[in-house]
């Protein structure tokens, strides 16, 4: 593991430093309609930097009456906001996509910060949520247009299907991407003409404000979307309000089984992007040149803590040694080290709570007879902050906890496989679907076996989002989709007008 020469204090004044010049460290407020508002509750949470494990800033819990004056704020704006033609709000959701990149910078650093990413990986949030927001504006077209429908039985009956917005809509985002997994549900919410709420991750609470100030600027209108922030407690008060038409989340899999049995109580609709165990299928013909080059991205992006990426890999025996050392060769050449060190690949554990799943998973492993080729239960070269040394298993068995369950972390588990059949088994192996991707020099043979991989999405040779395709889990990693039209789809009801016609 390639480690900077800058001895940990460096990083610390770094740190501290950057903090200083950030207009958002302590701060007493939540964003009500329109502005920020004193909060009315005397409870705190510190904003910890993981790279230092030190506070550098803080943020008040929301009390239930700041909850109920969000939802009051987003309520009482949506007629205006719904009221205005499609086109108009994709012109105001322009201007906002703009005012964004133009905070591209402090963003990146205090998303940093907050949760660990290295700069290389939040340097581009500003400009991919603003794409994201761009997409979405795009699709106002699909909602200015009339849609009337013909009886199949009876030609002289017409209906009109009205597309209307869901009404006031409560996001909860994660700490692993706070912005871009926030835009993906304010972006179509707000092209469909809802409102929101939006409660973001207890250890990034911080780094939104800047697209709630680049709204402010493009011009949306107050009570569009309101921010309040704290714990679980309440993200749990926003999903319950009456007042909340739709739900939707990001974040693991046992809190969004809550919400989802929250919602299925309200009869509330709920949108839910969860966990994922992802596994990479390698065919006998792989370019395991191009695997080392996308490897990082694809399975360990954002120190392993993204929730499509192929932890798994699954390698037939034409090519498993040489994979093992080519994947080891380029987790252990990679550099960790200070998030705001543009060199930096693997940066710290989001949380200390995180760097204690991480290390125990790694240490099951060990205990369960996986072969370690590189990093292992070893204490991090960087002592300060939530490090774990990035690790490389193989010789990986399917009933190892290491292969079923989601780690969250710079930890990769290499399965062996006789054959491609038994790959695909082993890929479905698992309650999980979100990602996956299948490597191989033959393109249309790796289509055909993802076509065989039972999960929401899939790459061949790379795995990347594509802001016009539907993304969402099966089974235990989600409900629903988010992206694409479809994503739209889910913030919108829909009215049937029948008419008698001529024939």
């Amino acid at each position: 593991m390639t480690i900077p020469e800058a001895p940990p204090r460096t990083a610390l004044a770094r740190h501290r430093d950057a903090a200083a010049r950030l207009p958002y460290r302590h701060v007493d407020d939540v964003f009500i309609g329109g502005e920020y508002v004193a909060a009315e509750t005397g409870e705190r949470q510190d904003v910890i930097d993981p790279a230092t494990a030190e506070a550098w800033g803080s943020v008040p819990v929301a009390s239930d009456r700041d909850v109920d004056r969000a939802v009051r704020a987003a309520r009482a704006a949506f007629p205006g906001w719904a009221g205005l033609a499609p086109g108009e709000r994709a012109a105001r959701m322009r201007a906002w996509a703009d005012a964004i990149e133009r905070r591209s910078d402090p963003l990146a650093v205090t998303n940093s910060l907050e949760n660990g990413s290295p700069l290389a990986e939040t340097s581009g949030q500003a400009a991919n949520a603003a794409g994201i927001i761009r997409y979405f504006a795009g699709l106002a077209d699909i909602l200015e247009r009339e849609d009337v429908r013909v009886a199949p039985l009876d030609p002289t009956q017409a209906t009109t299907v009205r597309r209307e917005p869901i009404g006031v809509c409560a996001l909860i985002a994660p700490w692993n991407f706070p912005i871009n997994l926030v835009v993906i549900k304010l972006a179509p919410a707000l092209i469909a003409g809802c409102t929101v709420v939006v409660k973001p991750a207890s250890p990034t609470p911080l780094s939104i404000r800047f697209l709630l100030d680049a709204a402010v600027e493009a011009g949306i209108p107050a009570g569009v979307v309101n921010l309040v922030t704290g714990d679980a407690r309440v993200g749990d008060r926003l999903v319950r309000h009456p007042d909340v038409d739709k739900v939707a989340f990001t974040g693991s899999t046992p809190v969004g089984r809550r919400i989802a049995a929250a919602c299925g109580e309200l009869l509330r609709p709920v949108t839910l992007e969860l966990g994922g165990k992802s596994a990479a299928i390698v065919l006998p013909d792989a370019d395991v040149a191009h695997l080392q080059r996308v490897l990082i991205r694809s399975c360990l992006r954002n120190t392993g803590q993204t929730c499509y990426i192929s932890t798994r890999l699954i390698v037939t025996p034409e090519r498993y040694e040489e994979v093992v050392d080519a994947v080891a060769a380029t987790v252990s050449a990679a550099v960790q080290g200070d998030p705001l060190d543009p060199a930096t690949v693997f940066g710290p554990s989001a949380t200390r709570a995180q760097q204690g799943i991480v290390r125990d998973y790694i240490r099951s492993g060990i205990a369960e007879g996986a072969r370690v080729v590189t990093g292992g239960d070893v204490e991090p070269a960087i002592a300060e902050g939530f490090f774990v040394t990035p690790t490389v298993f193989a010789d990986v068995t399917a009933e190892m906890a290491i292969a079923r369950e989601e780690i969250f972390g710079p930890v990769l588990s290499i399965m062996p496989a006789r054959d491609v059949d038994e790959a695909v088994a082993l890929a479905n192996a698992t309650p999980f679907g979100l990602g996956g991707i299948v490597f191989g020099q033959n393109e249309d043979r790796a289509f055909e076996v993802a076509t065989r991989v039972d999960t929401g999405s899939i790459g061949i040779n790379f795995f990347g989002s594509n802001h016009a395709a539907p993304f969402g889990g099966r089974r235990d990693s989600g409900l629903g989709v988010e992206y694409g039209v479809e994503g739209l789809n889910a913030y919108l009801t829909y009215q049937s007008v029948h008419r008698r016609v001529r024939a």
